[in-house]
């Protein structure tokens, strides 16, 4: 896929991968044999009709293959850009076991994009089903939450998601920068959804405002619980507490979703240091970096305690990182940060690593070199190693069970917690994890809320 050259998108917040042309989206399209047993569809957590969608859009019937990538998909914009298609449908694709599988990702930013830039050529959308009587309450307008209301109002039901920020999208809008998923994508999707009358109320900090048994009390049939994982993990270090130091949820939200990178005409700037260090190997961590970058630092280091071989962010990520300069340190990890004196942090003390035996994650367990401390002089860090569920709905609702990591128990299969009439999937789950694996936890939990609300 086109993209800019490092050298320039380095420099600026505008969209990396440019998309396929329609004669590039057509000449992947008919590599794809559509085949039979449909592995792909397996590999989707949300079971996109995959073979359809590019089916239509070879045969250069657009408005079908928008209608067979939306019936199930309600974020296609979103999954076609950030969704880790390679360890998921295109994993699962026939050709890959002897060529390169079908780029299903890009064909479905193509799609989806068609449609945002083609809406007089979409047929009018076919009506809604009539009212079942039922209302159910969302919690989060992140990718679980989307999905679970859009698959809810489609059976009838009366949805209103609440958001405790001033806008929806979740994770979506204040985690994911503007260069790899642009907010107008996001809104975009979000319209779609309230399209199918689906209502968003923002700035509901349920949990302050109504407590989860007051919403149940209150008229809802039903709540689903999508509010992600947003507190932040540390290293537990000396020195932590310095100024410059940021988590990386601070430090993504400030400048997504208050802007910071259209300072000055958003008055909302980060304290951007010359020397950025992020500790992390993800997503999240090439995200931090890159931003830093975007933001005028002289140097950003990736601080990884592990070797390139186990970075859990998506290679093409990374590959982008390297390419716009960013510097990786493996077999490293922060030990302390050090005081200029002044109670900011000018440098970074770190100890090389070295791998060992499997741990329970399956990745070799990095080990400390004793005597290899050396310091490395920064003025600004993020720390980008996780995220755990923020505890205010669990501490408010009684007779929510939650494990020894703040996750609430659900059931895997149908998203239900113990608590009667609550469901709960994505990061509120499973921790930290990806936007399609929340958007197939919210297809699920719908599903099962559909057949309660059903009496089946």
């Amino acid at each position: 896929m086109p993209r800019q050259e490092p050298k320039i998108r380095a420099k600026n917040f505008k969209e990396v991968a440019l998309g396929y042309t329609p004669e590039m989206a057509l000449e992947e399209a008919n590599r794809c044999i559509q085949c039979p047993k449909r592995p792909c569809v397996d590999g989707c957590p949300v079971n996109v009709d995959i073979p359809e969608f590019i089916k239509a859009l070879r045969e250069g019937n657009m408005q079908e293959s928008v209608k067979a990538l939306k019936g199930k998909n309600a974020l296609p914009g979103v999954c076609g850009r950030v969704c880790p298609q390679e360890t998921q449908c295109e994993a699962k694709c026939t050709l890959g076991k002897q060529k390169a599988p079908i780029a299903i990702g890009r064909l479905e930013r193509y799609v989806a994009d068609w449609e945002r830039n083609n809406k007089s050529a979409m047929p009018p959308a076919s009506s809604l089903p009539s009212p079942t009587g039922k209302k159910v309450a969302v919690i989060g307008s992140g990718p679980a939450g989307l999905t679970a209301a859009a698959d809810l109002a489609k059976k009838g039901h009366k949805v209103t998601i609440f958001e405790a920020l001033h806008i929806g999208g979740g994770v979506l809008m204040y985690g994911i920068p503007e260069f790899r998923l642009p907010k107008e994508i996001v809104q975009n999707e979000i319209n779609f959804v309230k399209s199918l009358g689906v209502e968003i109320v923002l700035d509901a900090v349920v949990g302050k405002i109504d407590t989860l048994d007051e919403l149940l009390k209150g008229g809802y049939d039903a709540v689903f619980l999508g509010t992600g994982a947003g507190l932040p993990m540390f290293l537990n270090v000396p020195g932590e507490n310095l100024c410059g130091i940021y988590s990386a949820n601070e430090w993504l939200t400030r400048i997504n979703l208050m802007k910071a990178y259209l300072f000055p005409k958003f008055d909302t700037p980060l304290r951007m240091g010359k020397k950025v260090a992020v500790i992390g190997g993800g997503n999240v961590a090439m995200d931090a970096a890159r931003c830093a970058l975007r933001l005028g630092a002289e140097q950003v280091y990736i601080v990884y305690r592990r070797s390139e071989a186990e970075l859990p962010a998506r290679k093409e990520e990374v590959e982008n990182a390297m390419e716009e300069g960013i510097v990786f340190k493996f077999l490293t990890n922060p030990v302390r940060f050090i005081d200029d004196g002044k109670g900011w942090v000018n440098g970074m003390e770190c100890i090389e690593m070295e791998l060992g035996e499997p741990d329970a994650s399956g990745r070799r367990r990095p080990i400390p070199k004793k005597g290899s401390e050396f310091v490395i002089p920064i003025d600004t860090v993020v720390v980008a190693l996780g995220t755990t569920p923020n505890p205010l709905i669990a501490s408010t609702t009684e007779g929510l069970k939650t494990t020894g990591h703040g996750t609430v128990v659900a059931d895997e299969t149908t998203g239900k917690t113990v608590k009667d009439r609550v469901w709960a999937g994505g990061d509120i789950v499973t921790g930290a994890a990806t936007v399609i694996s929340a958007m197939g936890a919210g297809k699920r939990a719908a599903a099962d809320i559909d057949k309660f609300l059903s009496g089946k």
